[in-house]
């Protein structure tokens, strides 16, 4: 029986080992070929494996020392790869995978960032590249030892030895496909090698006869000279940096730079490696893809990415240094305490005005217009214009413009006295856009509407300035447009709470939060319930309940007006038919009849009478009992293919009400063509009846109304009954049938349940 195999205790923790193979494979796919061993392949991987081990302890050590690199490039030397390109590649896999699969354990462990394992590497890499080089040059002197104390017996082969050992450390050093400079301690350049020579310029004399310190550039990180100085006086072993450089021609070379101490066998420094790496191309791709990325590509302003990087640091609280404060508390003549008995404090310091912004977001009136007529290219032909006018208004410090998207742009101002100025660059924008612009032998005039944000820095977010800025633009649209409105903290509410209302009404009938109250519809002859008017309620979770008033047009505007008009018809007609069911086995004395009110979106719905017809037949409801109530306003002049609808269902028995009658343009002549069985008449013709005497005018006007309905055969139903001595006046007038707060105010179905067996009784 084979026994359980014992886990190591120095095994690695799982995973990690697999990947510090997966490394070592890679380095020795890289410098196998260019190896001069005896070695099979697996065998020379074997050997690769403790210095890859010892590199990666070496990245992870919590007290970091690139000590054991310089052991593992002499081992490299001391397998035979001393192959020109095995340094070059050796450094190539410890940059490229030695971080990507030796550094999870420090990262797991939350001890070292990513910036610091790659300064780590890089470190590693410099000693790995000293380590052999020392190690190849101890190489050589060795073999000129062997050589020495052999050179009667081989004094031809040593000799040859020596050259190709010279020629191989030549090769590493001309070869290497970066830069790589040799100076001594006080700066001097004395060896180059190709590849750096030509990063300069190509001339090498230009390179050599420098010194180091010579090679300052403007944009240098302040840190790179003090942590060259640290090099040079052996503090450091080595540094890494991003460093431009001015090469003969006056052009700029950017590098990843990386300097290395080069320290004899006592550990006195001796000479500086420098290993320079080309980034120009590089650099220059990343600030055109940045430019690219925070600018308008049609207009070359810029997007809505860098407008956001500037209002936000627009927006930014402004923070005091302390050396603002130690000067505000010397102008203030603060005194310590030992002479604070002694001397009048001088005046206190005048406060610091408070850093403001200004915001003009502006929005072209009638731009789809031109880019129906005259097509996307002339659009944006004028979309160019317009950008180039605009930056021509913002040229001040402190100002900016930027293309949101479309024909959407934003103007910025920052300052002091940002109050008075962006009201001068709004106006300014408008005066720049009133000159006609051409396009295609045409002068268009480009009107604008601008909302204004102002305020404090520190004080909203950029997300919320702009939101303001966006809906007070609309306000200036909705105002006729070619102006500019300032916001107004009031307006944005009431804008925000419509817009939350909009987003939240598909879901809200789902989630059934509508309800339906009723208004009891009373005969003015008697006083006898004669029906009841289905008024919809949204019970919203936060708002509480609200009226038609605040959501149909919402409904009406999301096209969610149809559902919505639907549900409460099928609701309306299931109540009326419970109502016909307790009249039929006595328990109720009405009503019989209801009202469902339609929108002017339902009107148009080519489903109307099918869902109508439907919802009867389904419920089982005749269609005498249902009264669908129209607003004039919908009606006025309203063609056949409108009229259609109603005209079937009125065939079918349904009754038609014009409602709000009175408001609209009142032709009277027009109702001999409607197909409408009852008059609604609005609340305003009968404010003058609240009261005795009564308003003659009103009488008069009410009177005539109702003669003619009845004369056509229409009832007549009168709205917003408050008093007894409108109901009485309205009688007297001969109206048909009334509802308002003086019978009673809308409430659920058993409110009316109640009121029919009072008049029952």
């Amino acid at each position: 029986m084979v026994p359980a195999e014992v886990p190591d205790a120095e095994a690695e923790p799982d995973g990690l080992e697999d990947r510090l193979r997966r490394f070592v494979t890679i380095w020795s796919r890289a410098i196998f070929p260019a190896t001069a061993t005896s070695l099979t392949r697996p065998e020379f991987e074997q050997h690769l494996l403790p210095l890859a081990r010892s590199l990666r302890d070496a990245l992870h050590d919590r007290i970091f020392d690139a000590t054991p690199a310089h052991g593992v490039g002499a081992a490299l030397v001391g397998a035979h790869c001393t192959d020109p390109d095995a340094l070059a590649r050796s450094l190539g896999v410890v940059d490229a995978y030695l971080v990507l699969y030796c550094g999870e354990a420090a990262d797991a462990a939350g001890e070292l960032a990513a910036d610091e394992l790659r300064a780590r590497c890089a470190r590693l890499q410099a000693t790995f590249a000293a380590g052999f080089a020392q190690a190849l040059r101890e190489r050589t002197l060795a073999e000129q030892e062997a050589i020495a104390r052999s050179a009667l017996a081989a004094r031809g082969a040593a000799e040859d030895a020596l050259h190709a050992t010279e020629a191989r450390f030549r090769a590493v050093f001309e070869g290497a496909a970066i830069g790589i400079g040799i100076a001594d301690l006080d700066g001097r350049v004395l060896e180059v090698n190709d590849t750096l020579t030509r990063m300069f310029g190509g001339l090498e004399h230009h390179v050599r006869s420098r010194n180091v310190s010579e090679w300052v550039h403007p944009d240098d990180a302040p840190q790179v000279w003090r942590m060259y100085k640290e090099l040079i006086r052996g503090e450091r072993d080595n540094f890494r940096t991003e460093k431009p450089f001015f090469r003969n021609d006056g052009t700029v070379l950017w590098t990843n730079l990386t300097v290395s101490l080069l320290r004899d066998v006592d550990g006195v420094p001796q000479y500086q490696l420098a290993l320079l790496e080309d980034t120009t191309e590089r650099r220059l791709l990343t600030l055109r893809l940045r430019y690219e990325a925070t600018h308008d590509a049609l207009t070359g302003l810029p997007n809505r990415t860098l407008f956001f990087e500037r209002l936000e640091k627009a927006l930014a609280p402004a923070r005091e240094t302390p050396k603002d404060a130690a000067k505000d508390a010397a102008k203030a003549g603060t005194k310590d305490e030992a002479n604070s008995g002694t001397k009048e404090a001088g005046p206190a310091p005048a406060p610091r005005p408070a850093a403001r912004f200004g915001l003009c977001y502006l929005d072209l009136d009638g731009f789809k217009a031109i880019n129906d007529s005259l097509g996307h290219s002339a659009g944006d032909r004028m979309l160019v214009e317009v950008a180039d006018r605009l930056q021509s208004c913002a040229t001040a410090p402190g100002e900016m413009v930027a293309r949101l998207g479309g024909d959407e742009f934003v103007a910025l101002t920052t300052g002091p006295d940002t109050q008075r100025e962006v009201g001068e660059l709004a106006a300014r924008i408008l005066g720049a856009l009133a000159t006609p612009i051409s396009l295609d032998g045409r002068e268009f005039t480009v009107r604008g509407s601008i909302g204004i944000v102002e305020g404090k820095a520190g004080e909203s977010t950029a997300a919320e300035v702009l939101r303001s800025a966006d809906i007070t633009m609309y306000r200036a649209k909705s105002a006729g447009g070619n102006r500019f409105e300032h916001a107004d903290a009031e307006a944005d509410a009431r804008a925000i709470t419509r817009h939350g209302l909009t987003t939240s009404l598909p879901t809200a009938l789902e989630r059934g939060e509508f309800f339906i109250e009723y208004q009891p519809l009373v005969h003015l002859a008697d006083g006898t319930v004669h029906g009841a008017e289905a008024l919809v309620r949204w019970s919203h979770p936060t708002h509480g309940v609200l009226g038609p008033d605040r959501f149909i047009p919402l409904a009406e505007h999301t096209g969610l007006i149809v559902p919505l008009g639907r549900w409460v018809l099928e609701q309306s007609v299931l109540q009326a038919r419970a109502w016909q069911e307790e009249l039929a086995a006595g328990t109720f004395a009405g009503p019989v009849r209801i009202n469902v009110n339609l929108s002017p979106a339902q009107l148009h719905h080519p489903g109307l009478v099918a869902d109508t017809v439907e919802v009867l037949e389904r419920i089982g409801l005749p269609p005498g009992s249902l009264c669908l109530e129209v607003t004039e306003s919908a009606l006025i002049g309203a063609d056949e293919d409108l009229l259609k609808p109603l005209r079937q269902l009125a065939e079918m028995g349904v009754d038609i009400a014009l409602d709000d009658f009175g408001t609209g343009y009142s032709n009277l002549a027009n109702l001999r063509r409607l197909p409408v069985s009852v008059l609604k008449l609005d609340r305003s013709f009968t404010q003058g009846m609240q009261q005795h005497p009564a308003d003659p005018v009103d009488l008069k006007i009410v009177e005539g109304i109702v003669s003619l309905a009845h004369g056509l055969e229409l009832g007549v139903t009168v709205e917003g009954v408050e008093t007894g001595a409108q109901a009485e006046h309205l009688r007297r007038l001969g109206c048909d049938t009334a509802q308002g707060w003086y019978y009673a105010r809308p409430g659920p179905p058993e409110m009316l349940h109640t009121l029919s067996m009072a008049d029952a009784v």
